[in-house]
């Protein structure tokens, strides 16, 4: 392969660029995991996942992709052939409903065009409709990364309550974590599953439960089949710091660099702020080019990323390939039903204006190149977006990042 100049543009929507303070914190000698000094850097990554969440319950960390947390949030909380309520946002919530199936559980999938999010009014329906109370859980995508669509969780919390339902809610935050508003108290979610390769802006090779009391209440009833993924075998070391059996500590060190630059440096509201901003953004170049968002519904589009569709007769994959030889730039590709439909930009994690005009730019010229038809002046209005955003802020009083 031929050397190509300057950076790769990482724009899939996770995993996403790790900022060099990350990578130099993660490159450190590795330490006892039983002895002191880990058990003041587990009990501040704990914490600090805590205000991530939105949090006072414990939260969980384990070395393993947003896969095992999957796992973890369905064996922790449920027994054998119980039903569980889904809905199908995307390619992650099928996986996800798969997974359920796989582990002996009921998963029951409300339907979804792949273009809105979870439906709070179909929830209420079914949960109404189920007198005996067979169902036990209800699992949502929060950011569905296939679609670039948001399900409105607390919508879907009021939901379950007007129902008067007990079922626990489980809540997939993977690719919005640390990009989008979530608050897993306030909403009255049970579980939220999270991962570290996206809006934390570390490796893969982390993954998160926060867990309410409800939720710990039925893992002491739970009957699924789990040793590794035992919140309980967690729970116990964890309040010391420690973890029962040996962490991935060296990716404890880059969380805890970036949990610094989250939440003291930046502040939580500026970071959500930022990825509005920058899908904001991304939104006026794809309108500017005459091409459609995959989301439907303007109240669910994702900070975290956008999915385009391509034009009828067109191919993202070629689309993505022209842009990668030419400016070294990867983009997500369509995934599950919209295969070969839709790219996706992704505009999340340790990402600036500068970066998203230059992303803007390499998909505007590759769409050129690629011969797909469009309007030109997508990055003119992208660019005109960030400058107006830029003097609101400039009109805005100083506050403080944290």
């Amino acid at each position: 392969m031929p050397y190509s100049a300057g950076r790769h543009f990482l724009q899939i929507p996770g995993p996403t660029n790790v900022p060099e303070r990350v990578l130099r914190a993660i490159d450190r000698a590795t330490i006892d995991h039983r002895g002191p000094d880990f058990g003041l850097l587990g009990r501040e990554v704990l914490s600090g996942m805590q205000a991530v969440f939105q949090t006072r319950s414990p939260v969980v960390i384990y070395p393993a992709s947003g896969t095992g947390a999957w796992e973890a949030a369905l064996v922790n909380t449920l027994d054998p052939g119980d039903r569980v309520l889904m809905a199908e946002t995307g390619h992650f919530a099928t996986l996800w409903k798969n997974m359920a199936m796989k582990l002996g559980l009921a998963p029951e999938f409300i339907p979804g065009d792949w273009r809105h999010g979870a439906d709070p009014a179909a929830i209420e329906t079914r949960l109404a409709e189920d007198r005996d109370r067979a169902i036990k859980a209800v699992c949502v995508v929060h950011n569905e990364t296939s679609t670039g669509v948001v399900s409105r969780i607390g919508e879907v919390r009021a939901a379950i309550d007007r129902a008067r339902h007990p079922a626990l809610l489980l809540v997939d935050t993977i690719s919005s974590l640390a990009s989008i508003d979530y608050r897993h108290d306030e909403w009255g979610v049970d579980v939220t599953v999270g991962g570290s390769q996206k809006g934390l802006m570390l490796p893969p090779g982390l993954s998160f439960n926060a867990v309410s009391d409800k939720a710990l209440a039925a893992a002491k009833r739970a009957r699924m089949p789990k040793s590794y993924w035992s919140w309980e075998e967690m729970l116990g070391p964890n309040k010391s710091g420690y973890f029962p059996y040996t962490p991935a500590t060296n990716l404890l060190y880059g969380l805890r660099e970036s949990l610094h630059m989250l939440l003291e440096e930046e502040g939580l509201e500026n970071v959500f702020r930022r990825h509005d901003r920058h899908s904001d953004a991304t939104r006026r170049a794809v309108q500017a080019w005459g091409l459609e968002i995959q989301c439907a519904n303007p109240a669910e589009y994702s900070s975290s990323l956008t999915a385009v569709q391509m034009p009828a007769g067109h191919s993202e994959v070629a689309l993505r390939k022209v842009v990668l030889e030419h400016f070294d730039m990867s983009l997500g590709s369509g995934l599950g039903k919209i295969a070969d439909k839709v790219f996706r930009i992704g505009h999340l994690g340790d990402f600036n204006d500068l970066m998203l005009v230059g992303t803007l730019a390499g998909v505007e010229i590759g769409l050129e190149l690629a011969g797909v038809p469009h309007r030109k002046g997508g990055v003119t209005a992208a660019m005109q977006c960030l400058a107006e955003a830029a003097k609101k802020a400039n009109r805005q009083p100083v506050r403080s990042a944290a």
